[in-house]
C-alpha cells in the first residue's frame, strides 16, 4: 500500500517516519520524501491512528490527489535544492514535469490555486533558504554559493537574497555571527 506523507523534508524526516511505521507494527518497503510504501493494507481506523501517531510527530497523511501532487512538486524542489548534486541551472519546469510525468501547466495552476503562490517563487524561497545554511555554515565562499545554487552571478544571488529577506548576505552573515551565545554568557 503507498502511502502519501506532507512536511517530510530531509533525510531525518524519513527516518522518523519509518521508525515510527515500524512502532505501529507495520512493515515498510520504501521511505522516500513524502511517499511510504508498506507491505500491508490499512483499514479506514489503522489509517486514523496512523495519522494520529504522524501527526503528533508534525507529519499528516494525505488522501486526496491535488493535495499529492503539491506535496510530490514541493518535495521535488526540496530534493532539488537541498539534497541532490543535480544542476540546479536546468530548466525548472522540464525537471520537475520529468519528475512528475504531468503537463507543467496544470501542476503550476494547480499549485498557485491551491498555496497561493507559484512554483517560481518556492523554488527561490527554497534556494534562498539554502544560501542561509550555507552562509551560517560559512564553509562557503558566496562566488561558491552562486555557483553551487545555479546562479549566474554573485549580484544576481545578492539581488534575490535581499529582495526574498530584506538583508544583504553579507548582513544577514553578521547577524548569524551575534545570535549565539555561549553557554557560559547566559
Amino acid at each position: 500500500m503507498k502511502l502519501y506523507i506532507k512536511n517530510m523534508v530531509c533525510s531525518r524526516c524519513t527516518m522518523v517516519v519509518k521508525a515510527k511505521l515500524t512502532d505501529e507494527g507495520l512493515r515498510p518497503l520504501s521511505v522516500n520524501l513524502g511517499e511510504v510504501e508498506i507491505e500491508e493494507d490499512l483499514s479506514k481506523d489503522q489509517l486514523v491512528q496512523l495519522d494520529t501517531s504522524l501527526k503528533s510527530l508534525g507529519f499528516e497523511l494525505i488522501d486526496d490527489k491535488k493535495s499529492q501532487t503539491i506535496e510530490k512538486i514541493k518535495n521535488t524542489i526540496v530534493t532539488l535544492v537541498h539534497h541532490t548534486a543535480h544542476d540546479i541551472k536546468t530548466n525548472l519546469s522540464s525537471f520537475i514535469t520529468s519528475q512528475i510525468h504531468q503537463d507543467y501547466n496544470y501542476l503550476s495552476n494547480l499549485f498557485s490555486e491551491v498555496e497561493g503562490t507559484t512554483i517560481e517563487k518556492y523554488f527561490i524561497s527554497q534556494r534562498i533558504e539554502r544560501v542561509k545554511e550555507l552562509i551560517v555554515y560559512d564553509e562557503l565562499t558566496l562566488s561558491e554559493i552562486a555557483d553551487q545554487l545555479g546562479y549566474s552571478s554573485v549580484a544576481y544571488l545578492s539581488n534575490q537574497f535581499k529582495k526574498v529577506t530584506g538583508f544583504t548576505p553579507s548582513y544577514f552573515k553578521s547577524l548569524k555571527e551575534h545570535k549565539r551565545k555561549n553557554i557560559e554568557e547566559l
